[in-house]
């Protein structure tokens, strides 16, 4: 009954982005423009730009692996550096409310920050390359992981706490078996947030100066060549990558948490 039901929502999510393929592609060609090709020509050219490769190299082609791995790797890595901080410190302050009323104005300040007017300082402290552009992305992705696990951790169940304190429970006991469990639907909900934050980031820190590879690279490249076919290819891996990094964070939270508990 559930599988059928499961079988039934993914053909109608399918369906409905088929159908709107379906309509760009026949406007496209009932309206031609340089500007907006077929959904066909884009396809066909992302494969013969990225995926068209050998087997031995998982068809990825020497493009593909020299602009899609590189920033795959620079926004996992900036990822899982803001997860990692944000989780921290953030059950750090959830667990002390006056921490946290001390720190919380710092944090909405800094949050606030918009993260391309960072770039000048973050030129002077680390120069162009990889270290500004992970410093780019960490500085941004971090606030949501952040903020959010400090409330999650501030929402603990009192009696809890109070039960923790007569077993006398170590610091350690108390993160792992009381602060974190109660926080963690907040945490995912800001790890999907950063997830978004870091992938947004990742392209716009290899559209800067002295970057010489990445998706946004190719983003760049391509538009300063007018290759209007490589900028929507760029345009819709960037799409992909983002609903495939996100279901299989979904899947993650969904094992951790079970369906009964969403974030």
């Amino acid at each position: 009954m559930r599988g059928g039901k499961a079988a039934r929502s993914a053909l109608l999510r399918w369906g409905v982005l088929a159908v709107a393929i379906g309509a760009w592609q026949l406007a496209t060609r009932t309206h031609t423009s340089v500007y907006f090709p077929p959904p066909s020509e884009i396809a066909r050219h992302t494969h013969n730009l990225w995926f068209s490769g050998p087997p031995t190299h998982a068809f990825l082609t020497p493009e593909a692996t020299e602009n899609i791995l590189p920033s795959l790797a620079r926004m996992t890595t900036g990822f899982a550096l803001a997860a990692a901080a944000g989780i921290t410190l953030g059950t750090a302050l959830g667990r002390s409310h006056r921490a946290y009323a001390l720190c919380n104005p710092a944090l909405q300040f800094a949050r606030a920050i918009p993260p391309p007017a960072l770039v000048p300082v973050f030129v002077v402290i680390f120069d162009f390359g990889t270290q500004m552009q992970l410093a780019s992305i960490v500085f941004s992705a971090v606030w949501p992981v952040l903020i959010n696990t400090a409330e999650g951790a501030r929402n603990t169940d009192p009696l809890r706490i109070d039960v923790a304190a007569v077993l006398r429970l170590t610091t350690a006991q108390r993160l792992w078996l009381l602060f974190l469990p109660s926080a963690l639907p907040r945490i995912f909900a800001g790890l999907r947030l950063s997830l978004s934050l870091s992938l947004i980031l990742m392209v716009f820190s290899e559209l800067l100066p002295g970057t010489a590879n990445g998706i946004g690279f190719t983003l760049t490249d391509a538009q300063s060549r007018s290759d209007l076919l490589t900028v929507w290819a760029a345009l819709v891996l960037l799409g992909a990558l983002g609903y495939v990094l996100n279901t299989g964070l979904l899947a993650v939270e969904k094992r951790l948490l079970g369906k009964g508990r969403p974030a």
